[in-house]
């Protein structure tokens, strides 16, 4: 009877090492990032991080030369860290809503951007850009919308023909009127219904507003990417030590598979940067032993 018992026991204590093992190959944690500039590519590299985001404006802007992104092409083929995005996707003069829109500029704009990110093996843009599709004083929000939606369902042709996934970001309302929360931009992500367009869940701005982590569950079968940063001062995590963990676990139970990039502001990068590798990395391990 002692050797049935035994057995059993063993048997079952098996079975859930098992079952652990398989969770745990199931559940994989998203891979760390940061948006700095490409020069401080070794520091990024040093902190932890093997991913790392740039600006449009820096690297592929059609404003740039011929000359000058082929020298980028060689800096992002060097780096150590793969340049997975580039964000601020339209300058804030290029409209996105209300009648000043130029539709035909707009998209030679992205069309360049997405042939220069395809060639740079970068393969999302972030398209926040608060200045460029704030709706002007006086034009109906509702009308506004309509327009931004048509052009956005464009744009992801666009980004269809080189490869390109634009993840659009919800923006906090100091910084644009439009598509403050998760909620609003899932909302337009819905309504463009195209594969080359997604979702941002930009952990930061979602603080910033009182949004609660239920609506990256609410949108999960639209997130692309994800951002954070400390929500008084868009610090670095573990410079002022946010509790981020409702927000990450909200991700975990979306099966969120996309990559967790920190886009804030240090004084001191070198003191801060592999703090905040360190202290993001141990809130996401506690997140996923739950």
């Amino acid at each position: 009877m002692y050797n049935k018992v035994t057995s059993t026991i063993a048997w079952l204590s098996l079975l859930f090492l098992a079952t652990a093992a398989f969770k745990s190959t199931k559940e994989t944690m998203p891979a760390l990032g940061i948006v700095a500039p490409l020069e401080r590519d070794s520091l990024v590299y040093a902190s932890g991080f093997r991913l790392i985001g740039e600006s449009v404006g820096r690297m592929l802007s059609p404003a740039l030369s011929v000359a000058q992104f082929e020298q980028n092409l060689v800096q992002i083929r060097k780096a150590r860290c793969k340049v997975l995005l580039c964000n601020v996707f339209m300058p804030s003069g290029m409209k996105l809503t209300g009648p000043e829109v130029m539709e035909d500029r707009v998209l030679a704009h992205a069309d360049t951007v997405f042939s220069r990110a395809a060639r740079a093996g970068i393969s999302i843009i972030v398209l926040g850009s608060g200045g460029a599709r704030r709706i002007p004083e006086g034009v109906d929000s509702v009308t506004a919308a309509r327009g931004f939606i048509q052009l956005c369902g464009k744009l992801a042709g666009v980004a269809k023909k080189h490869g390109i996934t634009i993840a659009l970001e919800s923006l906090q309302s100091s910084e644009t009127n439009f598509l403050n929360t998760l909620q609003a931009a899932a909302t337009v992500v819905r309504a463009v219904n195209h594969p080359n367009f997604r979702l941002n869940a930009d952990i930061f701005h979602m603080m910033r507003e009182n949004e609660s982590p239920q609506q990256i569950i609410a949108a999960a079968n639209l997130l692309v990417y994800s951002e954070i940063a400390e929500k008084e001062l868009r610090s670095y995590p573990g410079v002022k030590g946010d509790d981020f963990k409702p927000y990450l676990r909200a991700l975990r139970k979306a099966k969120y598979s996309g990559p967790l990039f920190i886009e804030g502001s240090s004084s001191n990068p070198e003191k801060d940067m592999p703090i905040a590798f360190n202290y993001l990395d141990k809130q996401l391990r506690e997140v996923y032993a739950e």
